[in-house]
């Protein structure tokens, strides 16, 4: 089996780590993680899962063969550092580390955690990744999952991984798109200033036509006109609570990459992050929780809770 010959790191263990933890586990491979500073709930869930839970960073670099990571955007860079430090520390990897940042972050950031990993001299293979779609699940009433992309770029390949590497790569949907590290990471924030960026539109939308009134005749005049887009925005809007704090600084990285890759201002999504800090710290949608939802289950209470949060924001500042 695929486990005796591999365990997979993944960090963190969130909805989307999770569902890869579990995507892997069902196709054989061992999948291991540290929970360090994370909930009871979270090691709970892991374990439930079958994932062996660490107690550091350094049993990770010296059990598993190849990290995942899927973090927040914030804790890109960091995530990377610990693993350097644990694989330059006392414990010496007598094969190469494969270290797979798949997370939301600009290329010029995706290219500063490859030179960190460079400057390490560590036995780390980097690889720049990304994902687009959401966690992996099961279909219903059948045996395949429903997986994300994963496309992933630079000179190293999770293919290339003796014995094992090929599953891998065909199990998490992965597609190797450019030798050069960065050009992964650039396709993630194209792809997110259409989705994630939509949504932030469609929040501002949404809330102001409840504060006028005109919501339902917007969604009329949506689904008759635009179909496609309403139910994008209701899609977006009704998910986007318990992922605002993460979408922040996602939103902060795509500003930056539309700058220094395509010289366009900032402002459109530094706005959009703006939009997603407010829900997430200025109402209660930012206290939602995957699973355990309670607020902005529809397009109204989701605008109401919107518009809620922001009048209270400017009561306090007046």
């Amino acid at each position: 089996m695929a486990s005796s010959l591999a365990e997979i790191g993944v960090i963190s263990i969130g909805d989307m780590g999770m569902g890869i933890a579990k995507l892997l586990i069902a196709n054989g491979f061992a999948v291991a993680t540290n929970c360090k500073a994370r909930s009871n709930d979270t090691v709970e869930r892991a374990k439930s899962a079958q994932v062996e839970v660490l107690k550091s960073d350094e049993d990770l670099a010296e059990a598993c063969s190849v990290i995942l990571s899927v973090v927040p955007p914030r804790d890109a860079v960091a995530t990377a550092q610990r693993i350097i430090d644990a694989v330059t520390g006392p414990f010496q990897r007598s094969s190469p580390l494969y270290y797979a940042d798949l997370n939301a972050v600009a290329p010029s950031t995706t290219k500063s955690i490859a030179s960190m990993f460079e400057k390490s001299r560590a036995q780390i293979r980097f690889i720049d990744g990304a994902i687009i779609g959401g966690p992996p699940a099961p279909k219903a009433d059948s045996s395949e999952w429903k997986v994300p992309s994963i496309p992933t770029s630079g000179p190293h390949k999770l293919s290339d991984i003796p014995d094992y590497g090929e599953k891998l790569s065909s199990i998490l949907n992965v597609r190797h798109i450019s030798a050069d590290v960065g050009a992964a990471s650039g396709l993630k924030m194209c792809f997110a200033s259409l989705s994630k960026g939509f949504t932030a539109l469609a929040i501002q939308s949404f809330t102001t036509a409840q504060q006028l009134g005109v919501l339902d005749e917007l969604k009329d005049e949506m689904q008759h006109l635009i179909p496609a887009h309403w139910k994008a925005g209701e899609n977006g809007v009704i998910s986007m609570a318990p992922k605002a704090y993460r979408w922040v600084k996602e939103m902060e990285e795509i500003a930056l990459t539309f700058e220094e890759e395509g010289g366009f201002s900032q402002d459109s999504f530094q706005g959009a992050a703006k939009v997603y800090r407010a829900a997430a710290e200025d109402t209660v949608l930012g206290l939602e929780k995957t699973g355990k939802r309670k607020r902005g289950l529809d397009v109204g209470d989701m605008a109401a809770a919107m518009a809620e949060g922001m009048l209270t924001k400017r009561r306090k500042n007046e």
